[in-house]
This record gives structure tokens, sequence and C-alpha cells, in this order.
């Protein structure tokens, strides 16, 4: 059977419009390659309250398709303290001849920059309702989405939460607030360890003086504090961050989302090949699941370009090079935000102890922090 479309991307996030502004890059026909999302684009971000950190690696991606958002805010140093013990890590852009560990910007912002590029690529935006994956054989996959079915020769799949082939529940979740400090520090961002969870402040790309909080804590404490006003929330919140940038006033909305680890073991099944959140969500800390969504984007494009210029080669092995290339950069990444909000989080001193001198070894010696913050800025390759 004539497959409608070469590939077909399920999700219309920042991965799968990536994916999508990628692929048409080296396709001959863009209208070829089908984007299914839900909702109409500019419908897709409103009220989203995300903000999202990007590394520089991103950044070098996104402006290489000309859809790096008009509105963002610098990370130039990353202060990494735990609550209650001693130890801290300043990590600094200089350190590693990059104008900026990262950024910081409004979901609604990426999305729409996006949006724009899809709209000028020439790619077959079918915006339906869900989509979902039907029949498949060795020469394609069918997919249905709402009252109409199509074939793929390919499809990507990058909506929806990854299969629970490995999860972890954290017992957590993460409350999301704004704030103003009266001592804001530019292109500062504080990542804080506290028995409850990680609380991370970056810089707000929209407000000025501004910062978005990331409270991770026990699920009723999260409830708790949404409840409050906004002037029992800044005392709370000063009270757990401290005065490093004086006081924090909060105000607007507070959102709540449940944490886990969710990953497949496998990101390739026949001719179906799951990347970004639908392969692997993580814990928030570090803010690295966006950032490893689109390495797995631009290395399956990567992958994909010999098969768009001559679909007679065999596609089997190149799916099989890609899930093999992506391994040791996805299970590192995940490793580590696995491991770091549940090594502080123990309420052991030992192991808090432990933290701490781990901390003041990664900020006294480059040796010990360049790795790190290395793959934190670009990901591991195999």
């Amino acid at each position: 059977m004539t497959s409608d479309f070469d590939i077909a991307i399920l999700g219309g996030g920042p991965v799968g419009q990536t994916m999508a502004l990628l692929l048409a890059a080296h396709a001959a026909h863009p209208a070829r390659i089908a984007l299914l999302t839900a909702t109409p684009a500019p419908a897709a971000a409103q009220g989203d309250p995300r903000v999202l950190a990007m590394n520089h690696g991103s950044r070098v991606l996104l402006e290489g398709l000309s859809a790096w958002p008009a509105r963002t805010a610098k990370i130039d140093t990353i202060h990494v303290s735990q609550r209650g013990r001693l130890g801290r890590a300043v990590i600094r852009h200089d350190d590693f001849d990059v104008p900026a560990l990262g950024y910081v910007t409004a979901y609604a912002a990426l999305h729409d920059a996006l949006s724009q590029r899809l709209a000028a690529s020439g790619i077959t935006v079918l915006a339906r309702g869900p989509a979902h994956i039907g029949q498949s054989d060795a020469t394609g996959v069918e997919i249905i989405q709402g009252e109409e079915r199509l074939r793929a020769a390919l499809v990507v799949q990058c909506d929806g939460r990854a299969r629970d082939d490995v999860k972890r529940d954290y017992g957590q979740h993460a409350v999301l607030a704004t704030a103003r400090a009266s001592l804001p520090r530019p292109g500062w961002a504080w990542e804080r360890f506290t028995q409850g969870g990680p609380l991370a402040l970056l810089p707000h790309p929209e407000i000025a003086g501004g910062y978005s909080v990331v409270w991770c804590c026990a699920p009723a404490h999260a409830a708790t504090l949404q409840a409050m006003d906004a002037h029992d929330f800044s005392v709370a919140l000063n009270a757990a961050y401290g005065t490093r940038m004086g006081t924090l006033t909060a105000s607007g909305e507070r959102h709540v989302f449940p944490l886990a680890l969710s990953m497949r073991r496998e990101q390739v099944e026949g001719r179906v090949v799951t990347i970004g959140n639908a392969a692997q969500s993580l814990h928030p800390v570090a803010g690295q699941g966006l950032n490893l969504g689109l390495r797995d984007a631009a290395a399956l494009s990567i992958a994909l370009s010999p098969w768009q210029a001559a679909p007679a080669i065999p596609l089997d092995g190149i799916l099989k090079r890609f899930a093999e290339s992506r391994r040791t950069d996805r299970w590192t990444t995940a490793g580590l935000t696995d491991l770091m909000p549940r090594a502080f989080a123990t309420g052991m001193a030992p192991i808090e102890h432990a933290c701490g001198a781990a901390l003041l070894a990664l900020d006294l010696s480059a040796t010990l922090r360049r790795p790190l913050a290395r793959h934190l800025l670009f990901g591991r390759r195999a």
C-alpha cells in the first residue's frame, strides 16, 4: 500500500516541532512530512505556565533552524547548595568558553517561534485531535487521528508520557510559581537541595528582577503551598531559600505537577521511533528533559538523512544505529537527574554530609567540575 506520508510525527510540542523542521531541511518534498497535533499551534501553548531551561547546545540547534525565541533570560552562573549542610558549588560560563551556560524562556515563546518556522516550511500540519498508532508492518504504520486514517513509512512519536519500562515515583510534586527578588543577581540561577526536594530559582525571561520558582516537595506540602495566599507563600519561600537575593515576593498563580521517572528501554520498535518525553520523562532537577529530547531529534534527523535522499536504503539498520547512538546519553542523563534529588533528600546525616563534600570538591576542582558541566551543556556521545 502506498503511504500517505514518508514520515509522520505525533506530537506538536517543542521536540515534535523541532523534529519536523530538522527533517524538512533534508526533504525534497516537505509536504510528505506530517506533524499531527491535538490542537492548532496558537492554542497549544495558551495558558501553559512553564518556563523552560535550555542549554548552550539547544540554542545552537534552534538558532540553526531560525527558531530561537525572541525573549530569553541568560544563565551565566549556576549556584548549587544544600540547605542546612556545608558545601556548595558555583559553575560559571567562562570556565567552558561558551557565552552562557543556559537560557530560560517561556513555553509559549518557544512554541510560537517554532510554529512560525513550521508555517513557512511546507510541512503538512494536521491538527485534528490526539493521534494513535494502529497496525504496522514491514513497510509502514497506520495512524488514526479522529475520524481519519493515514499511513506513513515511518512514525516518530513525541507526545505523551514514556512507557514505564523503567519507573520511579519520587513522592514529590513540583510547585511552579513566580517571584521577584529585592536584590536580584542578573544571570544567576540557583539550585538548592532540601530534605523535601530541590528548590530552583531561574531568571525569568519576561519579568525584570523576577524568577521562576520550581519547588519540589511532598504532595501534601505542595497542596498546602498552592492553597496559600501570596503573602504566606512568600514567607514560606524565603524560609526555604534564604536571603542571598534579599526578600522574595511571590505573585500570580501557582501550578502543581507530579514528578516521576518513566523510561522506555528501547526507542525503536519496528517503524516507530520514540523520542522526547514519549521516550523518557525525567525529574526536573538541572532542567535536562527538553535538552535531552532535542538531542534525540537532532540525532534522528542526522541518521535519517541518507534514507530521505534514497528511500530504497534499508531503514532497519539506520534505526538500530540511531538507538545505539542515543543509549549512553539517555541513560547517563536519566541517572544523574534520578540520583541528585534522592541523594540530597535521604534525611541521613552521613549521606547529606557526603553530598556537601561532593559539592565542595566540584567547587574547588575544575577537573571534577568540567565533565559534569559539559554533559549538562552538550550531552554525552556514545
